[in-house]
């Protein structure tokens, strides 16, 4: 709990005051005329619509700085029978929406046929007012330790950013969503969150439950959670890894001995980083990798997130215990050229609405694991105390128990949002379906059959009565055995 003090009944009947105002005044914006233009989004052959909006920065004070928020509709193919456009709501926090078009188009091709899909920027990203430093030029994903930033460093970087940086939080970027439903004229709309996605369609549900047809939580990140800790997650997910290698002949057979090598290659990294010259692998110009054994595990655990990068872990720890680590290279190369987070959002949103609730207690209980340790707290440790602080008022964290269907997915090898996220809002949400998929990391409905689940439950609006037959067919973990590509 962010607050310690009890809120007495003036203070409450402020906060309940102040929300009502600013929930009057989101409505009212949203009155505004709204103007598309045809535009083209990636590899989108056809045109869709591209739009920007100008909305408060501080909702409070509407008459006060605008900016602008920017977003897409990908009109529905068929749009003869009117159906509830689906709004995705992007994860990070920090990623942009729109620039996720051409693989959102492909994963919902099905739902598009019959309903437009909205993608907006949530503010701080992409070209709604991005939060944006050259932080990561300063922080070499090669050459620099992660611990290598300067206080002088991230103080130079907030510095950077425009406007009133306290205003950029989940409950202001909820307020700019619903303001965008009613400017294109719906009365309601469907959502589908996925990872920090689904914390902002919680808030969603909580702020504008009204505006709601149906809600779809992919990987969720529930309000009782802080977002943040991933030690324990991470070692369960790797964990479970290491369990499916044994349990799969070629790969047990070609690594018998992972855990212990995982071990070994940590162990020797944290005594000594390395420096290996190598071409940098997406210019093709000499550099040096400096690896330690926080950057070591940092990688793998980005790999975790998908079926692809799993199955490259063990040929990755196994080489890099006989002292080749050109597959690891190639894995952070392969990083470089996924979807941009915009990182000044990512650490203004969980530095003020997740950090401040942990204990020492609690950071130590999620250090305690067998796979990275403390590693995933040693970013928010070092650039958290220069951001400026905000802090949502004592009923942002409460349990969201709106009454609207919902579906939550999990995916059982998750390293960030195990199904044990997804519980929480089972419990708390009186209409809704929890589907954890076996075979299936993060983000499950991005990645198998279950956007056919996702496209039947928007037009049945049943969470437990779904087809979920499909999801039995996906095969179990595989994993690369030798550098040729053999399984």
């Amino acid at each position: 709990m962010i607050l310690p003090w009890k809120i007495i009944k003036l203070l409450v009947w402020v906060l309940f005051t102040v929300t009502l105002s600013l929930k009057f005044v989101a409505v009212s914006f949203a009155s505004t005329v709204l103007t598309l233009e045809n535009c083209h989004l990636g590899e989108i052959r056809a045109q869709v619509k591209c739009g920007k909006l100008d909305v408060p920065e501080n909702y409070s004070k509407p008459n006060g700085t605008k900016i602008s928020i920017n977003f897409a509709v990908l009109p529905a193919i068929d749009n003869s029978e009117y159906k509830t456009p689906l709004m995705f709501l992007a994860g990070g926090p920090g990623q942009a929406a729109v620039e996720l078009a051409t693989a959102l188009n492909r994963v919902f091709r099905e739902v598009r046929k019959t309903r437009d899909i909205i993608l907006v920027d949530q503010r701080g990203t992409g070209e709604s007012s991005a939060l944006a430093c050259d932080l990561e030029a300063i922080d070499n994903v090669y050459s620099a330790l992660s611990d290598a930033l300067t206080p002088e460093e991230i103080k130079d970087c907030v510095a950077q950013f425009k406007g009133d940086v306290t205003q950029y939080n989940s409950e202001n970027a909820i307020r700019d969503f619903d303001v965008i439903r009613a400017a294109l004229g719906h009365e309601k709309i469907n959502i589908y969150g996925g990872s920090y996605g689904t914390r902002a369609g919680l808030v969603f549900m909580r702020m504008f439950p009204e505006s709601l047809d149906s809600v779809i939580l992919d990987s969720v990140g529930p309000i009782e959670v802080p977002i943040g800790m991933f030690g324990q997650s991470g070692a369960r997910s790797f964990n479970l890894l290491i369990e499916n290698c044994k349990k799969s002949e070629s790969c047990h057979k070609a690594f018998p001995d992972l855990a212990q090598e995982f071990q070994t290659v940590k162990a020797r990294l944290g005594k000594e980083p390395i420096t290996l010259d190598i071409l940098h692998p997406r210019l093709g110009t000499p550099t040096q990798l400096v690896l330690d054994d926080s950057k070591f595990t940092g990688n793998l655990r980005f790999q975790l997130y998908g079926m692809r990068g799993r199955s490259m872990v063990p040929l990755v720890i196994h080489q890099a215990f006989l002292g080749n680590y050109q597959p690891l290279i190639g894995l952070m190369a392969q990083n470089e050229g996924e979807q941009m987070v915009y990182t000044g959002l990512l650490f203004n949103i969980v530095c003020n609405e997740d950090m401040p609730r942990l204990s020492a207690a609690d950071k130590a209980i999620d250090a305690n694991n067998d796979f990275d340790g403390k590693n995933s707290h040693q970013a928010w440790d070092m650039v958290c105390p220069y951001f400026p602080e905000f802090r949502p008022n004592e009923a942002f964290y409460q349990s969201v128990t709106a009454d609207i269907p919902t579906l939550i997915l999990s995916g059982d090898l998750d390293p960030v949002t195990p199904p044990s996220n997804g519980e929480f809002s089972a419990k708390s949400l009186p209409n809704s379906h929890h589907i954890i998929v076996e075979n299936a990391s993060h983000t499950v409905a991005l990645t198998t059959c279950a956007n056919e689940i996702v496209n039947e439950f928007l037009t049945s609006k049943l969470p437990k009565k779904l087809d979920e037959s499909c999801l039995k067919d996906i095969p179990q973990e595989t994993f690369m055995t030798s550098v040729n590509g053999v399984q």
